[in-house]
């Protein structure tokens, strides 16, 4: 069992967007497009704003709706402040955060502390040993972790103080020795807000490093709401992009869930992305989609239906690092398509 994930990096959002991690490109700006503009004077009084492309498919270029922060919205808990549409979190401390994070749970092989021990202590020390023997374990060593907004709160210290709830110690917690996570508030996989990678270019990069493993990829709530208000590059073509830098290696996908009825991120666009995802199961075998909208409580989310609370951002990283066990376990076969 290792003793620490290593090499974690954050790209938290202050003010305006910045990056910083292991990859950094510039993006380019553009003014958008009339049909877009015009959403976009429609949704200015919920805070939305309009972001330029970051990269072209060949003539087409790419041009969409980046959430900004709802006017009026406060901290949703100590030390976090203007967690808004895209999760443009201001987090007390470094924007950038490179570090290491402890395993959490007990370390062990099963029927280890069971000899020498008597009575009570002895018993205890017997079950908490064949615990740790049969907790889930993934095959994968290293991870690369994408993600938006709804990750950010995973390795923000303003909502989980306890390092041991954030994701990289879930991660270590199934067997994960080296985790890379990289999440950008407003991040989808195609555009880009001024100064931002997209989901498509960090990946990209990060593999240009050599990087050999599997990946988590947390994406889906932007790229879905830019594909309603417009955007020529569909939801199964920017899967399949994604899924292209993998180069078959295992990849678990994370699916989306709002609670907003209405606009670009309401639920009725989560259930197109979330099927959409499904359907790519059956082109791609190294494919698994966690079900996250299968298990989300509402009570999990804040005020604008889309971000978690604390409770909701602890559940989360230990409910995607049980996923990607289940995924790719240790020992055995892994599940089907949608793991829960």
């Amino acid at each position: 069992m290792p003793g620490a994930v290593t090499a974690v990096v954050l790209a938290l959002v202050i003010g305006a967007i910045g990056v910083a991690g292991m990859v950094s490109a510039a993006s380019t700006g553009a003014q958008p497009g009339p049909r877009l503009a015009q959403q976009a004077a429609g949704e200015r009084a919920a805070g939305l704003r309009l972001a330029g492309p970051a990269h072209q498919a060949g003539a087409a270029s790419r041009r969409a709706v980046g959430p900004g922060t709802r006017a009026g919205q406060s901290g949703r808990t100590s030390g976090v402040t203007g967690t808004g549409r895209s999760g443009r979190a201001a987090v007390s401390g470094q924007a950038g955060t490179t570090g290491t994070s402890h395993q959490a749970g007990a370390a062990g092989s099963s029927g280890a502390g069971a000899a020498g021990g008597s009575g009570r202590a002895g018993a205890r020390r017997a079950a908490n040993a064949a615990a740790a023997g049969h907790r889930l374990r993934t095959s994968c060593r290293a991870v690369a972790h994408i993600g938006d907004s709804t990750s950010v709160g995973m390795v923000s210290a303003g909502y989980l103080p306890n390092p041991a709830q954030r994701l990289a110690a879930q991660y270590a917690d199934v067997g994960v020795r080296h985790a890379w996570i990289n999440a950008s508030g407003g991040r989808s996989m195609v555009e880009a807000l001024p100064g931002q990678v997209n989901g498509y270019d960090t990946a990209r990069q990060l593999a240009g490093t050599g990087f050999h493993g599997c990946w988590v990829i947390a994406l889906g709530t932007n790229d879905t709401a830019n594909v309603s208000v417009g955007s020529n590059v569909g939801r199964l073509a920017r899967i399949q992009e994604l899924m292209s830098v993998a180069h078959g290696a295992p990849v678990l996908w994370v699916n989306v869930k709002t609670l907003d009825q209405t606009g670009p991120w309401a639920e009725a666009n989560m259930q197109r992305w979330n099927a959409a995802l499904t359907q790519a199961c059956q082109q791609y075998p190294n494919l698994r989609v966690f079900d996250w909208a299968a298990v989300a409580r509402d009570n999990w989310f804040i005020s604008d239906g889309i971000h978690y609370t604390s409770a909701g951002y602890a559940a989360r990283a230990r409910m995607i690092a049980r996923a990607l066990a289940r995924a790719f376990p240790g020992t055995g076969h892994g599940a089907g398509c949608l793991i829960r």
